[in-house]
């Protein structure tokens, strides 16, 4: 089966957070308690827009100890396919939708000392439940979190009310700024290091520690990437005999599904490697969006993501 199990949800709370942030609450359709989750976990959340079933994911921000419902922030992205538009516009308060299991690609390594945590914007999400699950066990934490202004600075001003001094703010309107090289030679050893925001933040921080010579396995990262818009292409499925059309605002993942043909999945944003193919043939350019495939395998032409990237050419054909 594609991606986690699927659960029954109903929509029970809609708030607007900020002029472009919603929390939406999910509770089960029976009654009964979520599925237990660890801080860093995701939801897929599916859409019926109109026709066209979108799966998007998103960070899981609940206390991973209340099992009586589930919540998720979405930040409206106007320029994008239209995922977060449907969320924004057309969910409302007791709408019946389905979402997944959770599924953990960014947990907590509880074997740290002490977990360092860095969010840029919206990318704050996972860190609200992992800051919650730490708090209950007991452990030890510190948040630094940078976003454009303070009326765009989602649930800053609460997380600091709970937490006090192991919430540290920064706002780019007010030339404020992590000063990260400092921030990473203070920690003491056993820290592990966690950031979660643009690409452009990740890269910076992932980059610095590793100039530092923080060890591989005490850093984490997350970054689920919406699939680009771009020009319609073909793409034959060899393994099932299905020549596809892809949309320009269709993924090739959402193409491929909605051709009837089970595709694997669990992030739908470029991260996992869940939904990698192998090329068979590319008579074109392989637009490369995931950060899973090495650059060698984005070298030789010899894989591709379908849940982010692209074609632009005469003929695609993958194992699928």
């Amino acid at each position: 089966m594609s991606g986690a199990s699927k659960i029954p949800a109903i929509v029970t709370e809609v708030v607007e957070v900020n002029s472009l942030i919603k929390r939406f609450r999910f509770v089960r359709e029976d009654g009964g308690p979520m599925p237990g989750f660890s801080g860093g976990s995701h939801t897929v959340v599916e859409m019926e827009d109109d026709g066209r079933r979108r799966l998007n994911a998103y960070s899981l921000m609940s206390d991973p100890a209340d099992r009586s419902g589930y919540e998720i922030s979405v930040r409206r992205d106007d320029g994008g396919r239209g995922g977060s538009m449907f969320m924004h516009a057309r969910v409302k308060p007791g709408m019946r939708m389905q979402i997944s299991q959770p599924v953990n690609l960014f947990g907590l390594d509880l074997r740290a000392k002490k977990h360092l945590m860095i969010a840029g914007g919206i990318g704050i999400t996972p860190f609200i439940a992992q800051m919650a699950q730490l708090d209950g066990l007991g452990g030890r934490f510190e948040l630094h979190y940078a976003a454009r202004d303070r009326e765009l600075g989602a649930y800053m001003n609460e997380l600091s009310a709970r937490y006090g001094e192991r919430v540290h703010r920064y706002y780019d309107t007010e030339g404020q700024a992590i000063d990260l090289p400092t921030l990473l030679k203070g920690q003491p050893l056993g820290t592990h290091l966690y950031v979660c925001g643009p690409k452009g933040m990740i890269n910076w921080v992932l980059s610095t520690a590793q100039k530092q010579g923080w060890p591989k396995g005490a850093l984490h990262s997350e970054e689920f990437l919406a699939p680009p818009v771009g020009e319609a292409f073909q793409v034959d499925l060899a393994l099932s005999g299905v020549t596809v059309n892809v949309g320009a605002t269709q993924s090739m993942l959402e193409a491929i599904e909605a051709a009837g043909i089970d595709a694997p999945y669990l992030c739908r944003g470029g991260a996992c490697g869940q939904c990698e193919c192998k090329v068979r043939e590319a008579e074109g350019e392989l637009l490369h969006y995931d950060h899973w495939l090495s650059d060698e395998q984005k070298e030789a032409r010899s894989h591709i993501m379908p849940c982010v990237s692209r074609f632009k050419g005469s003929r695609l054909v993958i194992e699928l």
